[in-house]
C-alpha cells in the first residue's frame, strides 16, 4: 500500500522506547553484528554498525562475515569540550577505536572501528566524563550546533546558553540509554515490558475503551516522551545557531536555523529559518537539497517555544511512509510555506515578528590567534587550528594527536589549579576544525611551543605559507572505507586532489583567495557538498559529479555542472575555469558568483530548482 508505514516506524514503535533487544544483541558473541531491528535502534543511541570495506573481498573469499565494527558519535552542545574530556576521547580512540578522532561537521566527536564487545565500556567511559552519544544519530533532534568563537561577540556566551537549553530540551526522556549502557535500574517496569498507565476505576471502563481507541496510546507516549511520542520523528532533525557575520554552522542547511540578533551588546532574539536539509538520491529528482526559509523573528524568551512547535509540526505531519520524503524540507514544500507558517503561529498562539536585518560574509573559519575583547574571556587568547578532513591522527611529519594530548594535559592541570578563573577549553567547529580557547599569554606561549616542537603551523602567516586558502576551506565526509553508503572516496582522496588543483591555484595567483570546496562519497550530504562553490559527490569508485556556484556565505545552493568525471577530467574541467576566474573576476567577486555570471551554471534559487 502506498500509505503503509515504513519498517523503521514499526521498529521504533515496538522498541519499548528504544530498548528493543539491544542487550541481547550485545551479549551475542557468535557475531560482531546486531539483530537487524537493533541495527536501527542503536542509531538513536548514537552509533552505526559499519564494516571495513577495504577487506570485504578478502573476507568473502575466506567465507568470513564482514569485519563489523561501530562508529560512535559523541554529542557536544555547541562543540565545547573541556580538556579532561578531550583526554578521555583521546584515550578511547587509542584503546578501542582506530587510533584517530574524527571532528564532524556537526561539532561532534566520532570514534571509528569500535568492536561490539567494547561498545559498552567505551560509552560508559565517556559518560563518566559527562559526555553522551544519546540522540547523536537517528530520528531525533541531533547535536545542536553553535558558532564556536568567543572573541567575535559580547553575546556569544548568551547564545551558547540558548544552544545548551535547546540541546537538553530535545534529548529523549526514555531511560533506555542509561539502562543499556550504564546499567541503571529499569524505570517503570521490567526489561521488555510496557510501562503501565495509572489504573482507571471500574466506572471508567467504557471511557477506557474509548481511550484505547482514540487517545490512551498518545497519553502514554506523552508521559514517557512528551515531545517525541513512541515513534519519535519521521527522520533526523538538525538545528544550528549562527552569530553574524559568520555562518560557520551553515545555518540554512538545517531543519531549523537560528540567526542570533544583538543590539547594543545584548542578545535580543533570533531570526528563525526552517526547512533546510541536504540528503538526495541519484535518479530520484523528487529528492533535492534545500536551504531553509527565514520565517520571522522571535525573542530570546520565545525561542525554545518556537523551536518546539516547529519540531511538533514535523512530528505530526512528516511523511512516515517514505523515508526519502520524510525530512522537514519536504513537509514544508507539501504544506506550502504560507500554510506551514500559519500552522506555526496557530500552535504558538502568537505571530513571529518581522525578520531583523543581518549579514553573513563567510561560512568558513578564521584561523590563527585572536584575542577576546569583550565578555568574561576579555583579554584571553583563542586559537583556530586547521584540521584537514577533521581527522586527528599522528602522521609524518605532523604528530597532531600527540601535540593536542600534551596541550590538553597542561590545560586540564591549569584549570584544576585555578578553578575560579575562566576555564580553558577545546571547541569543535562546523568546518571540522578545532579551537583552543580561554588562554592566558603564558598558556598561549605553551601552546605555540608545543605545536612548534611538532612542526605544526598555527600562526596565520605560517599556515598561509603551508596551505592554500582552497585547502583551508575544504570539507570531506568519511566515505570509504567505513561508510556503507559511500560510492567513492572523500576524506582519503580530497587532499591529493587539492594537491593537483593547488598547482593551478598558485599559478593563477589565488593561493590566498578562499574558495569553498567540498566532497562526499554519496549524495546524502554529510559534508554539505551542495554548499560548495566547488562540490564533488561520488558516483562510483574514482568517479564524481561536479557541482559549481554555491554562495560563499552559505546562502545559495550549487548546480550540477558535469557528471561521472575521473580525476583527469576533473582537472581538465576546472583548470580553465580557475584561470578565467583569476583573470576576469570583478574586485571582491567570489568564485561561486563568477561561474554563474560567466554562464557555467545557473543560480539555484530554491531546492525544487536544483535539478532544473
Amino acid at each position: 500500500m502506498a500509505n503503509q508505514r515504513t519498517e523503521v516506524e514499526d521498529i521504533k514503535e515496538r522498541s519499548n522506547y528504544l530498548r528493543g533487544t539491544l542487550r541481547e544483541s550485545l551479549q551475542n558473541e557468535i557475531t560482531g553484528a546486531l539483530h537487524p531491528d537493533d541495527d536501527n535502534l542503536i542509531r538513536l543511541h548514537g552509533s552505526y554498525r559499519q564494516a571495513d570495506r577495504d577487506l570485504e573481498s578478502e573476507r568473502k573469499r575466506q567465507k568470513l562475515e564482514p569485519l563489523h565494527s561501530f562508529m560512535i558519535r559523541v554529542r557536544l552542545a555547541g562543540g565545547v569540550s573541556m580538556p579532561r574530556q578531550w583526554l578521555v576521547m583521546d584515550d578511547l580512540a587509542d584503546r578501542y577505536a582506530n587510533q584517530t578522532l574524527k571532528l564532524t561537521t556537526r561539532q561532534a566527536f566520532q570514534l571509528h572501528g569500535v568492536l561490539k564487545r567494547n561498545l559498552k565500556t567505551t560509552i560508559k567511559t565517556f559518560n563518566d566524563a559527562l559526555m553522551d552519544s544519546f540522540a547523536a544519530c537517528g530520528d531525533v533532534v541531533r547535536n545542536v550546533m553553535c558558532n564556536p568563537n568567543p572573541h567575535e561577540s559580547a553575546v556569544y556566551e548568551q547564545v551558547l546558553v540558548v544552544t545548551r537549553h535547546i540541546h537538553e530540551h530535545f534529548t529523549p526522556k526514555t531511560p533506555a540509554y542509561h539502562e543499556i549502557w550504564l546499567d541503571d535500574e529499569l524505570v517503570g517496569g521490567a526489561e521488555g515490558e510496557e510501562i503501565p498507565l495509572p489504573p482507571l476505576s471500574r466506572g471508567q471502563e467504557k471511557q477506557q475503551h474509548e481511550q484505547e481507541k482514540q487517545g490512551e496510546k498518545q497519553s502514554k507516549e506523552q508521559e514517557m516522551e512528551p515531545i517525541y511520542g513512541k515513534t519519535y520523528l519521521p527522520r533526523k532533525f538538525k538545528i544550528a545557531v549562527a552569530l553574524p557575520p559568520y555562518n560557520d554552522t551553515d545555518v540554512f542547511a538545517n531543519d531549523i536555523g537560528l540567526i542570533a540578533i544583538e543590539e547594543n551588546g545584548e542578545l535580543i532574539g533570533f531570526n528563525v529559518a526552517a526547512g533546510g536539509g541536504f540528503g538526495t538520491t541519484f535518479g530520484m529528482p523528487e529528492t533535492y537539497p534545500r536551504l531553509a526559509d527565514v520565517l520571522g523573528f522571535a525573542t530570546t524568551a520565545q525561542i525554545l517555544d518556537v523551536v518546539e512547535k516547529i519540531v511538533l509540526i514535523q512530528r505530526d505531519n512528516g511523511d512516515r511512509t517514505n523515508r526519502k520524503q520524510a525530512r522537514l524540507k519536504y513537509t514544508i514544500d507539501r504544506m506550502g510555506l504560507e500554510n506551514f507558517t500559519d500552522e506555526l503561529h496557530k500552535r504558538l498562539g502568537y505571530t513571529l515578528a518581522e525578520t531583523k536585518p543581518y549579514k553573513f560574509i563567510s561560512s568558513g573559519d578564521v584561523y590563527g590567534w585572536k584575542q577576546s575583547t569583550q565578555g568574561s574571556a576579555e583579554g584571553l587568547w583563542n586559537l583556530t587550528l586547521f584540521v584537514e578532513g577533521g581527522r586527528l591522527k599522528d602522521t609524518q611529519p605532523y604528530k597532531l594527536k600527540t601535540a593536542l594530548r600534551e596541550i590538553a594535559t597542561a590545560l586540564a592541570a591549569h584549570n584544576e589549579a585555578h578553578p575560579d578563573a575562566v576555564q580553558s577549553d577545546f571547541r569543535l567547529t562546523g568546518n571540522q576544525n578545532l579551537m583552543i580557547c580561554g588562554l592566558s599569554s603564558a598558556l598561549k606561549a605553551l601552546v605555540n611551543a608545543t605545536f612548534a616542537r611538532y612542526n605544526i603551523p598555527v600562526e596565520e602567516r605560517t599556515l598561509s605559507q603551508a596551505t592554500t586558502a582552497l585547502r583551508r576551506n575544504s570539507l570531506a565526509c568519511v566515505a570509504l572505507n567505513s561508510c556503507a553508503l559511500a560510492f567513492a572516496e572523500a576524506e582519503r582522496y580530497l587532499p591529493s586532489l587539492i594537491d593537483k588543483l593547488d598547482v593551478v591555484i598558485r599559478e593563477s595567483g589565488l593561493a590566498d583567495d578562499a574558495i569553498v570546496i567540498r566532497m562526499t562519497g554519496c549524495p546524502n550530504g554529510c559534508a554539505r557538498p551542495y554548499l560548495g562553490e566547488i562540490g564533488f559527490i561520488g558516483r562510483a569508485p574514482g568517479r564524481y559529479n561536479l557541482y559549481l556556484g554555491a554562495g560563499f556565505a552559505g546562502d545559495r545552493l550549487n548546480k550540477l555542472y558535469k557528471e561521472m568525471l575521473n580525476e583527469e577530467e576533473i582537472l581538465a574541467e576546472l583548470t580553465p575555469i580557475i584561470r578565467r576566474y583569476a583573470r576576469y573576476r570583478a574586485i571582491g567577486e567570489r568564485f561561486g558568483d563568477y561561474v554563474i555570471k560567466a554562464g557555467y551554471v545557473k543560480a539555484t534559487k530554491h531546492g525544487k530548482d536544483f535539478h532544473a
